[in-house]
C-alpha cells in the first residue's frame, strides 16, 4: 500500500469514527432527554401573564443567534419566532430557559420543541399566507402558533386531553384565532378540514401514515420525524408532486417524544 492508499484510509477511518461518535452523543443525549421526561415530572400550571421587554429581547436574540445565523432564511418563518412569546407556551418555573437552543418538558412526557427544531420543520412546509396547516401532536400550542402567523388556518390535534384542552385556552387567551384544537388520534389526521397545503408532526412515527399521505394536497410538504422511539430518528419532507407522486427526503437526524395513538 502506497502513502496515497494509506492517506484515504485513514481519512476514511476517521470519517466512520467522527460519525460513530456523533451517533453515540445523540444517543446519549436522547437517554437523558427520557430521563428527564419521565422522572415523575406531572403536568405544570401555566400562566399568560409577563411578556415584558426582557423577554422581547431574549426572543430575538434566539432568533438571530440560533436560527438566522444556522441557515433559516424564510423572512414569514423568521417574523413568525419573533412574535410568538415562547416562555408563556411553558410552565412559569421554566420560562427563564424558554429561549435556549433545548427542548423543554410540558407535563405528561411530552416537550416543546428546541426553537431551531421549530424554525427548520416550519420553512421545510414552505408556508403561505392563503395556506391551511395541519399539525399533529399540538403539545402546549407552541408549534400551532408560529404557523398561524403565517398560514390563513391551522387545524391541530393532541392525543392526551390534558394538554389539548390547556392549549386550546392558552391559544385563545393569546388571541390565535384562526388556530382549531382537536383532541384525538393524529394518526387519521382531520380530514374534514383537508387536504391540506402543509403537515407537521411533532413526535417520532415508525412510518409515515397514510391518512395524512392522503390528505396533503397536491404540491402540499409534509414535515415528519420517523424512526423508533429515542433512538437516533431523522426528519423527513414529504411532497406531493403536480401529478400526484409522494417524494419522501431525509433532512437531518433528530430526536423527539413517540408518536402515541392513545391516552389512558
Amino acid at each position: 500500500m502506497n502513502s496515497s492508499e494509506k492517506h484515504i484510509v485513514n481519512i476514511t477511518h476517521l470519517d466512520l469514527l467522527v460519525k460513530r461518535t456523533r451517533y453515540q452523543f445523540l444517543v446519549v443525549l436522547s437517554f437523558f432527554i427520557a430521563l428527564s421526561l419521565f422522572s415523575g415530572e406531572v403536568c405544570y400550571c401555566f400562566s399568560l401573564k409577563g411578556d415584558s421587554a426582557g423577554y422581547e429581547k431574549l426572543r430575538y436574540e434566539m432568533v438571530e443567534k440560533q436560527i438566522a445565523a444556522r441557515g433559516i432564511k424564510d423572512g414569514n418563518v423568521l417574523r413568525a419566532m419573533r412574535n410568538v412569546p415562547r416562555h408563556l407556551f411553558v410552565s412559569e418555573r421554566r420560562r427563564g430557559s424558554a429561549y435556549g437552543d433545548f427542548p423543554l418538558p410540558i407535563g405528561y412526557g411530552q416537550t416543546i420543541s428546541q426553537p431551531f427544531i421549530v424554525a427548520l420543520m416550519t420553512e421545510l412546509l414552505e408556508p403561505g399566507k392563503d395556506h391551511i396547516a395541519l399539525e399533529v401532536g399540538t403539545g402546549s400550542g407552541y408549534q400551532a402558533a408560529v404557523l398561524s402567523e403565517i398560514v390563513k388556518e391551522v387545524y391541530t390535534i393532541e392525543i392526551i386531553p390534558p394538554l389539548g384542552r390547556a392549549a386550546e385556552k392558552r391559544l385563545k387567551e393569546l388571541a390565535y384565532k384562526n388556530v382549531t384544537v382537536k383532541v384525538g388520534d393524529g394518526y387519521y389526521g382531520w380530514e374534514e378540514y383537508g387536504p391540506f397545503d402543509c403537515i407537521v408532526v411533532t413526535a417520532a412515527s415508525d412510518h409515515i401514515p397514510p391518512p395524512l399521505i392522503k390528505q396533503l394536497k397536491i404540491g402540499g410538504k409534509m414535515a415528519i420525524p420517523v424512526g423508533r422511539p429515542f433512538l437516533v430518528q431523522h426528519l423527513m419532507l414529504v411532497e406531493r408532486s403536480e401529478h400526484g407522486d409522494i417524494q419522501t427526503r431525509s433532512i437531518s437526524p433528530v430526536t423527539f417524544v413517540p408518536f402515541r395513538r392513545e391516552w389512558k
